[in-house]
C-alpha cells in the first residue's frame, strides 16, 4: 500500500547526486495547502553588516541534503510517515531593497501559514526573522523563542537603519511579537562595546545564556529547563549557523571564536521537542566561505533535526 505521506526520493531510486534539487529532493508544491510543514527558502543577504553571500544559502544547504534519509536513527522520529512535508520553493526577496524584501517575506510566510502550515525557512540572513515574526504573531499572537546564536541581534540601528540582520530582536519586542520572559537566546558571545550589551537585554527579561555556559557539558538539562518553563506556549526556533564554532561552520558572515559543537545544536534542537513550534529557521550560511560545502551539509542536517520536533511528528521506539 502506497504511503499517503510525500517521501523524499530514496537513493537506490536515484543517485544521491541526482533527482530533484530540493530540501531531501522532496516533492514540490506551489502552494502550502494540504501541508503540515514545508521547507521554504528565503535567498537573501542585503541585510548582513560583514560577508555576503547568504543568498546562496537555500539553493546549497538543498544541495547538501541531497544524503539525508527519512528516518532519524538517533531519536526515532519518522515525520515522513506522519506528517505532509514538501519543498515549496523560495519567497522572491527583491535584490535591491531590503525594506521591500521584508514585506515581500512576512507576505510569502502569511500565505504558508494560513493553511495551518508550519514554515521550516531556510536562509538567507537573520533579518529575514523579523519578518516571520509578523506573520506568525498575527496568528498566534506573541510567541515564545529559542533564539540559538553568537549573537544577541537586538542593536537598536546599524548605520542608521531599524532593519538589518542585527536587529531583528530589538523591533519584535518593540511591536510584542515575542514574550520576553520566553525568549531563551543560547550561544552567545564574542566582543562587544559595553557590558550595556547583555545587561539591556536581560533588563527586558530576555534570558541570555552566554557560549562561556555551555563550555564542556552537555545542554540536555538546559533544555529540559527551557521546555519547563515555555509550556504549551506558541513558540519559534531560530537557528543562526554561526551559534557554532567556526572550527565546524567557518560558511558565514560574523563568524566568533568559542562556539557551540556540532552536538551541542543536536541536543538543543532535539530538546525542543515538545514544544508547541509554530515555525523555525535556519540561517547565515554563507556557501562562497564555506569551501567544503561541510557549513551548508550541517545547515541541512539542523533543519531535518527541526522538521523531527514538529508537533504531530510520530516516533518508533529503538
Amino acid at each position: 500500500m502506497a504511503n499517503k505521506f510525500n517521501q523524499p526520493l530514496g537513493g537506490n531510486d536515484m543517485p544521491r547526486f541526482g533527482g530533484p534539487a530540493t530540501m531531501m529532493r522532496l516533492p514540490t508544491q506551489k502552494t502550502a495547502q494540504g501541508l503540515d510543514a514545508c521547507f521554504v527558502g528565503i535567498p537573501m543577504d542585503i541585510g548582513t553588516s560583514n560577508r555576503s553571500g547568504t543568498r546562496h544559502g537555500p539553493r546549497q544547504i538543498r544541495a547538501e541534503s541531497c544524503m539525508l534519509r527519512p528516518f532519524n536513527m538517533a531519536t526515532g522520529a519518522a515525520p515522513f510517515d506522519s506528517i505532509q512535508v514538501a519543498d515549496v520553493g523560495d519567497i522572491a526577496t527583491n535584490t535591491f531593497d531590503l525594506k521591500k524584501s521584508v514585506k515581500l517575506i512576512e507576505a510569502g510566510i502569511a500565505r504558508i501559514i494560513k493553511h495551518d502550515c508550519i514554515p521550516l525557512s531556510i536562509g538567507g540572513d537573520h533579518t529575514m526573522t523579523l519578518p516571520i515574526l509578523r506573520a506568525i504573531a498575527k496568528k498566534h499572537g506573541p510567541v515564545a523563542m529559542v533564539h540559538v546564536d553568537a549573537h544577541l541581534d537586538i542593536n537598536d540601528e546599524m548605520f542608521g537603519e531599524k532593519i538589518a540582520h542585527g536587529t531583528p530582536f530589538r523591533r519584535a519586542l518593540e511591536e510584542g511579537l515575542i514574550i520576553p520572559q520566553k525568549v531563551f537566546q543560547i550561544g552567545i558571545r564574542g566582543t562587544g562595546y559595553s557590558p550595556e550589551d547583555y545587561a539591556w537585554p536581560r533588563s527586558q527579561g530576555f534570558n541570555v545564556i552566554q557560549a562561556e555556559e555551555c563550555w564542556h557539558k552537555s545542554l540536555t538539562p538546559l533544555m529540559k529547563d527551557i521546555r519547563e518553563k515555555i509550556g504549551n506556549h506558541p513558540t519559534y526556533l531560530t537557528y543562526d549557523i554561526d551559534s557554532l564554532d567556526p572550527s565546524f561552520a567557518p560558511g558565514t558572515g560574523t563568524a566568533e571564536i568559542g562556539g557551540l559543537t556540532t552536538m551541542q545544536a543536536l541536543e538543543i534542537i532535539r530538546g525542543c521537542r515538545g514544544l508547541n513550534l509554530v515555525g523555525c529557521d535556519l540561517v547565515e550560511v554563507s556557501p562562497p566561505y564555506d569551501t567544503s560545502g561541510n557549513t551548508a551539509l550541517i545547515g541541512a542536517n539542523l533543519l531535518f533535526e527541526q522538521l523531527c520536533v514538529l508537533p504531530g511528528v510520530a516516533y518508533i521506539d529503538l
